[in-house]
């Protein structure tokens, strides 16, 4: 029979037929008011986890309810940071509604929804970042997403609108704070605000019409009334000088006519070949040869430029230094570092031109060394990823190479106790 109807006395109701029929009646969602905590997502700095309140919603025709605060484990994190989510899942093979965390693939975006008309059907509650290698979830990293349900309308934000619309679906936007409805094809405002600014078709002015004023009928006229801004020809001009001395004045290089194109340089000299600051000599460079006595206080020194140009000398004396302790610094970190080779581009260059002779320079990316090991990266004035201390690399590596010397002696005597 091609029409069926249900439910009627006497007559079973199916689980798709029942769900089927009540989805026209209200959509899925959690059954509160928009600013209460049902099924509310929240974190406490306890651990790798989250907590979801009690509550009552709807999906796809069925029902659940929650009397008590759930506990939600999250997956350890990567070292890379992802994003995951928090849904209520309907699945009818099971009978059964649940909570559960969808994991985030590291470095992509937010894990999609599963919502089949048959199968599983998810709803989402909340959306959790997961920083690089953290152990701890706070409630900074917690966003609420969850879609609610009203009699007749919805109310959700923008990121959480309803899926699959109607023409006409009517709900409260959270985000923006105004009521929305479906055009069919986008969602636009109920009441939107108008201003002189969004009127379709303005005129750009509004000249006034062809008319006079008496002067009496004028209020406050002046007494006098000075010449306008006005021109005059130079025939007009009476009494005017033969020739005009050229004022005190400038010209732009460009607007120089007759240039020469380069201009060689005349004889000189240079006092030093570097000043700033500090000054290095010449003979303390590499023109010194290695084998030669230094000079002065009898040491070389690793010269350092600051953000302003000046130099200074790199010491390593304890009397320099306060507050010495371990590094910390995990062998795990510095093996994770991934030599590149790159082509170095005209910073000044807005569309990022490549700079000649600079190649396939062979080096690290200062972002992906922060990842791992952020006591060698540099920060400018602003704030942003700057360089990688190479100088500082030779002692990073340290405790890479104190873990392989452990390593080996432990090697070298397990053989010796098997040999014996």
């Amino acid at each position: 029979m091609a029409i069926s109807s249900y439910p009627f006395d006497g007559q079973a109701a199916t689980e798709t037929e029942y769900s089927r029929l009540f989805r026209e009646l209200q959509t899925s969602g959690v059954a509160a008011s928009a600013d209460s905590t049902a099924f509310r997502v929240t974190a406490d700095s306890s651990g790798m986890n989250v907590k979801a309140a009690p509550g009552f919603a709807l999906l796809r025709g069925h029902a659940v309810q929650s009397t008590a605060v759930e506990t939600l484990a999250i997956s350890a994190a990567d070292t890379s940071a992802r994003v995951d989510r928090v849904v209520l899942r309907l699945d009818p093979a099971a009978n059964a509604i649940t909570l559960a965390v969808v994991k985030g693939v590291p470095g992509s975006g937010t894990p999609a929804l599963t919502q089949t008309d048959t199968g599983l059907y998810e709803i989402p509650l909340a959306l959790v970042s997961v920083g690089a290698s953290v152990t701890t979830i706070t409630a900074a990293n917690v966003e609420d997403a969850r879609p609610f349900l009203g009699m007749h309308v919805g109310a959700w934000s923008t990121s959480t609108r309803p899926g699959a619309p109607r023409l006409g679906s009517l709900g409260f936007n959270r985000t923006t704070t105004t009521w929305e409805f479906w055009t069919g094809s986008a969602w636009a405002a109920l009441a939107p605000t108008v201003t002189w600014s969004n009127v379709a078709d303005k005129p750009p002015g509004f000249p006034a019409s062809p008319h006079t004023h008496r002067w009496s009928e004028i209020a406050d006229p002046p007494a006098s009334l000075p010449p306008a801004a006005h021109t005059h020809g130079w025939s007009e001009i009476t009494g005017k000088p033969s020739s005009y001395p050229p004022d005190s004045h400038s010209h732009s290089w460009s607007s120089i006519s007759g240039r020469p194109s380069s201009f060689p340089p005349e004889s000189h000299s240079h006092s030093s070949y570097l000043e700033s600051g500090d000054t290095i000599a010449w003979a303390n460079g590499t023109k010194r040869a290695h084998a030669h006595q230094v000079g002065g206080s009898g040491t070389y020194y690793a010269v350092w430029v600051d953000g302003s140009g000046n130099f200074g000398r790199n010491t390593s004396s304890i009397r320099y230094k306060k507050n010495v302790r371990d590094a910390g610094i995990t062998p795990s970190s510095v093996l994770a570092l991934t030599p590149r080779v790159y082509d170095r581009r005209d910073f000044t260059d807005p569309e990022g031109a490549l700079l000649e002779g600079r190649r396939n320079e062979l080096g690290l990316i200062a972002e992906e060394v922060a990842e791992t090991l952020p006591e060698i990266v540099c920060h400018n004035e602003d704030g942003e990823i700057e360089t990688v201390r190479y100088d500082l690399l030779g002692v990073a590596l340290l405790p890479v190479i104190q873990d392989q010397e452990k390593r080996i002696r432990a090697l070298e005597a397990h053989l010796r106790e098997v040999a014996e």
